[in-house]
């Protein structure tokens, strides 16, 4: 293969995990601001796999072909005129041009400088590639969003899938009362990362279980058993509800205001400030990240059809060899 080409994952149409294939691509030159980064792994998140199937960001990014991906860890390998704060050599990880295309399924990715951060020295390239797009989900939802104090009681749900082992963490890093769903046996490692409490959501409806909460975290949806409607009758006057997987339709915010509780959609954006404080928690031991399994570059596939299948304790991840 010639310098000026790498292997990317390719889909040339929507569809099921088959559409996904390796084949070489012309390698991207960064321009100013930007730096060329060598992929060392690829994180996986639900938005691609509906992306790939012709939801999630597809409106976005329009009719294939073209390459999923938007978590990254890898080494600087060049960098465009006027980049100041990375050097070639350095060890990053992003979250590049989310909801934009990224291609973080390939052997290098170009992006700018500043969406990029040091990857945490506690952690390898694949664990550092499962934190951006997950990561940054929780942090500007908890965080920036919903402005968790201590004292606070924050329910989330879906909280042992990958955004949801972050945001349980960070509200429990900032003070507040967590209570998690999740299956039975995830309550044990769920309590380990700050749960206080756990709701077995197979046998319990959560609502039955807890209330006077100030902020509900969902990451499930009404698409799923009515879980961001349902999530209203848990929060306190004046509480707020974070629908993060399909946003707000009408009907919720009807509901929402009927109840006298506060509802607000939320997407992740590119945020290489957040990341530095992250990796800092993470290489502070506050911050554990979980990975269930890693993929070749080459079965991309099926890794989008173990993710799909659900059940996933943290994230999936792809590894590149160069």
């Amino acid at each position: 293969m010639s310098a000026d080409m790498m292997r990317a994952v390719v889909q040339d149409g929507f569809g099921g995990p088959e559409v996904l294939r390796v084949q070489q691509v012309a390698r991207p030159v960064p321009l100013p601001t930007e730096v060329l980064v060598r992929v060392h792994a690829a994180g996986i998140n639900p938005v691609d796999w509906k992306t790939r199937g012709g939801t999630g960001m597809a409106g976005l990014l329009g009719e294939p072909p073209f390459t999923l991906g938007w978590d990254v860890s890898g080494v600087v390998e060049e960098v465009g005129f006027g980049v100041t704060t990375l050097k070639v050599g350095d060890e990053v990880y992003g979250m590049p041009w989310f909801p934009r295309v990224a291609n973080a399924y390939a052997e290098y990715v170009t992006a700018p400088a500043r969406q990029w951060a040091r990857k945490p020295a506690a952690v390898d390239h694949v664990h550092a590639a499962a934190v951006p797009l997950a990561a940054l989900t929780a942090w500007q939802a908890v965080v920036d969003t919903a402005n968790v104090r201590a004292g606070q009681r924050v329910l989330v749900t879906a909280a042992a899938g990958g955004v949801g082992h972050f945001a349980v963490q960070f509200a429990r890093h900032l003070g507040a009362h967590v209570i998690a769903t999740a299956s039975a046996a995830r309550h044990p490692w769920l309590k380990e990362l700050g749960a206080n409490e756990t709701i077995d959501y197979t046998t319990t409806r959560f609502e039955g279980a807890t209330a006077d909460v100030d902020v509900v975290i969902d990451l499930v949806g009404d698409a799923h058993d009515q879980t961001s409607t349902r999530s209203l009758k848990v929060l306190r006057p004046g509480g707020l509800l974070v629908a993060i997987p399909a946003g707000v339709s009408p009907e919720l915010a009807q509901a929402a205001e009927a109840a006298g509780v506060r509802v607000t959609p939320f997407l992740v954006e590119p945020d290489g400030a957040a990341l530095r404080t992250i990796a800092d928690l993470i290489d502070a031991g506050e911050v554990a990240v979980e990975v269930e399994e890693t993929f070749p570059l080459e079965q991309a596939g099926a890794a989008h059809a173990r993710g799909e299948a659900g059940r996933t304790r943290g994230k999936l991840v792809l590894t590149l060899t160069n």
